[in-house]
Order: C-alpha cells, then sequence, then structure tokens
C-alpha cells in the first residue's frame, strides 16, 4: 500500500525527516508513537503533500506510483486521507455539502459521473448510523462550534464517506474524553478492512487500547529508531523514551 524510502524533509531549511522507511501492507493498521519535536506530524503532512515542506531526498510510493511530486489533492483522488489533529472551521459550508463536493471532486478525477443524490443520501446515512451520528449535525457549518469530540467524529465521518485506500490520523485522540475517545475509536475499527491501510499518529498508548495496531514504530530526531508489536506501546507508557535515546545514542 505505502512504501517510504530513506525519506528526507525539511521546512525553512530546518531538516526534521532524517531517513525514513516504512512499509505498510493493506489490511494492516502501524502506529507511531513518538516525544513532543520527533517528526511525527511533520511525516504526516508529508506524506499527504502538505506544501510547507520540502521533500529534499528519498520516496514516497504509493500502490506502487511514486507520489511524491503530486498536489495534495492529486494524493487525495488517489486514496490518502489526513485526519487533522487540530480541524479547521469552515463557517457557511454544511457537513453534507462539503461531503458531496470531496466526494464528486475524486469521481470527477477518475473519471466518472457524480454520484446520483438518491445514492449519496443512502451512504450519509448508513454511515452517520455507523458512526452514532446525530441527523442534525450533518445541516451544520463544517466544525464551527463543534466541540473536540465532535471535530474528531466529523473527521471519521468524512473518512467512512470517502472511503480511502490510507488513512493517516494525526494525534486524533488529542483532548478527547474516554466516550469520544470511545466512539472515534470504534469508527475507525468499523471501517477497518482487508483492502485499506492506517497509520495512527499518537503520543499515548491509551489509543492504542481501542485501536489495535500491528505494528508500532518510535520516531526520534526524524528517524525511527524501534519498531515492534503493541508491547512496545505498553512500554513506552512505562518507561517513557529516555532507554530509547540511551540505546540511539550508543548507535
Amino acid at each position: 500500500m505505502l512504501k517510504i524510502k530513506n525519506l528526507h524533509a525539511s521546512v525553512e531549511d530546518k531538516e526534521i525527516l532524517k531517513g525514513i522507511n516504512l512499509e505498510i501492507n493493506p489490511g494492516e493498521v502501524h502506529a507511531i508513537m513518538g516525544p513532543n519535536g520527533s517528526g511525527k506530524s511533520t511525516l504526516a503532512s508529508v506524506i499527504a503533500g502538505k506544501e510547507d515542506f520540502e521533500v529534499t531526498d528519498g520516496e514516497i510510493i504509493l500502490e506502487n506510483e511514486e507520489i511524491s511530486e503530486l498536489e495534495a489533492d492529486e494524493r487525495a483522488h488517489k486514496g490518502i486521507f489526513l485526519s487533522f489533529q487540530y480541524p479547521v472551521e469552515i463557517p457557511g459550508v454544511t457537513v453534507t455539502n462539503f461531503m458531496k463536493t470531496a466526494i464528486n471532486e475524486t469521481r470527477k478525477a477518475k473519471g466518472l459521473e457524480e454520484m446520483p443524490a438518491s445514492e449519496m443520501l443512502k451512504k450519509i446515512r448508513e454511515k452517520s448510523e455507523l458512526l452514532e451520528m446525530d441527523r442534525k449535525f450533518l445541516s451544520r457549518s463544517l466544525n464551527e462550534g463543534f466541540s473536540g469530540g465532535e471535530k474528531k467524529r466529523n473527521e471519521i465521518f468524512q473518512m467512512a464517506m470517502l472511503e480511502p485506500k490510507l488513512a493517516i490520523l494525526d494525534e486524533t485522540d488529542s483532548g478527547l474524553d474516554i466516550d469520544a475517545l470511545r466512539v472515534v475509536s470504534n469508527g475507525v475499527n468499523k471501517l477497518r478492512n482487508k483492502d485499506n491501510a492506517v497509520l495512527v499518529i499518537t503520543h499515548y498508548q491509551r489509543l492504542l487500547n481501542y485501536i489495535e495496531p500491528d505494528f508500532v514504530h518510535v520516531l526520534l530526531n526524524g528517524k525511527i529508531v524501534k519498531s515492534g508489536t503493541k508491547e512496545l506501546a505498553l512500554k513506552l507508557e512505562e518507561q517513557g523514551y529516555d532507554w530509547l535515546k540511551k540505546e540511539a545514542v550508543n548507535d
């Protein structure tokens, strides 16, 4: 699904990613953990094509296609979805209209006709029920006046509607209470299947109690310094990152 080879990336001439190698297969969930400033959100942004970052070396390959020269919207049309840590409020654009536009733009990029209104409404109904969303929510302006939990649930609703090949969740758990975390995680778990993949970026092991990863990777100073299973996340929760920093220095 995704292959990253020796990825280096900078912002304003400051190198942040210093040689990332990562492979994600269809059906897998990978978690990336690391302290503040280690490059986790930068990696998410670079994969999604955010223009603030410059890729200075390496490759990003989605389903055997090199995509690092593509714009963010082109990557989205190819199936990359990024859930933001701080979703933006867009007054005057309803959740429903936003979703209709996003879906039809992706269809247009693939040479397909617009989705018929009846099919769109059916899909909206199905996905909102799946995520236990109040239908009134869909006629509100996108994220305007939403609580933190509502914003995150809305991001997962967008993911459900767009059915991406690779979903990147950038600190989706930040600011969520346990109930909101459970609802968001349940939504992600219901959307997992053998044909898509999920990359979860988080500070905390608690999210991984709900979204069980196949692999956990630790990012330190722009490099993946350790990979393992969920047990690695539990060890980090207990012991922090100092032991890994010492290992990295010794290496």
